[in-house]
């Protein structure tokens, strides 16, 4: 009787299952957004009509937003759950609401929906949504985790959440590779992005630092980086304005011209205090960042 009451004593006690509300809001849904916007782009750009694609392309935006990119938000969270237990414990896991290992499960059932999805569209979405889930992994998870590094983290994150999806719209679209401007286009917006991805490191400053992370707002200092991520943000865009001029698209060249000078107006709110301005440049700045991108789409699309 000793030995059975012990034995009830120490068996594990089981971990309810997550409720759909916490899942969600693992999943992140306001994250779902670049990357959507960016799949769009590159339906846009492709130049090719809807006709006889509505179901391809509502596959590619699902497969975009709340597939991958949720997968990644799920398996950011589980390998921070001890940096998020200093800056959000409220978060599913850390607050435990996400308790066990569910919050793993949840990243590998989202992960194979995804491959899933991703081989209906075809082999070229197929690879696409491969690579992306494989970055989603090596962002956060061992032995990768490229979100150590201030420099290689957010280019991973740009390259995929905006590159990445821009390319499988177009490849949705055409069921091809897209020509060489779309390509660069969607190069250069990418690698500009990493300043977004570094704006969205200042909330983090403290937990990073306490666990070694080394975030740029960390390692360079908030001002620094705030100015560096302006920069990079402005130089891809000239550089877009520059190509959309030399090939023709003069309307989208003026109109991605006319939303980076409204960003240089925005700009010095941020840099006066960047912690406390860098979720309301992430507000304005960005999105006229990706109203840009629209403008460049519709050019190469031959609809402006």
């Amino acid at each position: 009787m000793e030995h059975s009451a012990s034995s009830t004593r120490n068996a594990p006690i089981p971990v309810a299952r997550p409720k759909l509300r916490d899942v969600l809001e693992l999943l992140k849904p306001i994250t779902w957004f670049p990357p959507m916007w960016a799949f769009m782009c590159g339906a846009v750009s492709s130049g090719a009509g809807l006709e006889g694609r509505w179901w391809f392309v509502a596959g590619g935006v699902m497969l975009a937003g709340p597939l991958v990119c949720g997968t990644s938000q799920a398996v950011n969270d589980w390998f921070d759950r001890h940096v998020d237990a200093i800056n959000e414990p409220d978060r599913p896991i850390p607050s435990g609401r996400i308790g066990g290992r569910w919050g793993l499960y949840i990243a590998i059932i989202a992960s194979l929906i995804s491959a899933t999805v991703g081989w209906l569209l075809g082999p070229l979405v197929f690879m696409a949504g491969l690579v992306g889930l494989a970055f989603a992994w090596a962002y956060s998870a061992p032995p990768f985790r490229f979100k150590a590094s201030g420099w290689l983290g957010p280019l991973v994150c740009g390259l995929t959440y905006e590159g990445l999806s821009w390319f499988t719209g177009a490849t949705v679209m055409l069921g091809a590779m897209p020509r060489a401007e779309v390509i660069a286009v969607l190069v250069l917006y990418s690698l500009g992005a990493h300043g977004i991805m570094v704006l969205n490191d200042f909330k983090a400053v403290e937990g990073d630092r306490q666990t070694g992370l080394t975030s740029l707002p960390v390692v360079m200092g908030v001002g620094p980086a705030a100015r560096l991520a302006c920069a990079t943000m402005a130089a891809a865009q000239v550089v877009v304005i520059v190509l959309l001029a030399i090939w023709g698209f003069t309307l989208s060249a003026a109109i991605v011209g006319a939303v980076l000078l409204a960003q240089f107006a925005a700009m010095p709110k941020l840099l006066r205090n960047p912690k406390q301005y860098a979720p309301w440049y992430n507000g304005v700045g960005v999105t006229l960042y990706v109203l840009g991108m629209l403008a460049s789409a519709l050019g190469l699309g031959g609809y402006i």
